[in-house]
């Protein structure tokens, strides 16, 4: 079965950057779809951003200008360079991808983004 494993979280100070990483473990498979969501203690989980196989990319409002997606289609690997850190991005953030013809949604495990103030 196809795994998603994160990798790049931490504790950064405000403004400070990080870079999360998501590999699928069986790198054959493409996704049409892929990309990061994020919850808060308390709060629900939210789209971060997402990206198509095509390279067309979608941000939600509180990210954008901040943080950028990217994706290496034959490592089957989704990145997200986060810049300008601010302690309300602290959540887990979790990997996303989806197979469409298939109906296919896979999650990973999630890495944890602390930003101190």
């Amino acid at each position: 079965q196809v795994q998603l494993v994160e990798s790049g979280g931490g504790l950064v100070q405000a403004g400070g950057a990080l870079r999360l990483s998501c590999a699928a473990s069986r790198s054959f498979v493409r996704f049409n779809v892929m990309g990061w969501y994020r919850q808060a203690p308390g709060k629900q989980r939210e789209l971060v951003a997402t990206i198509t196989s095509g390279g067309s990319s979608n941000y939600a409002d509180s990210v954008k200008g901040r943080f950028t997606i990217s994706r290496d289609n034959a490592k089957n690997t989704v990145y997200l360079q986060m810049n300008s850190l601010k302690p309300e991005d602290t959540a887990v953030y979790y990997c996303n991808a989806k197979i469409m013809v298939v109906a296919a949604d896979y999650w990973g495990q999630g890495t944890q983004v602390t930003v101190s103030s």
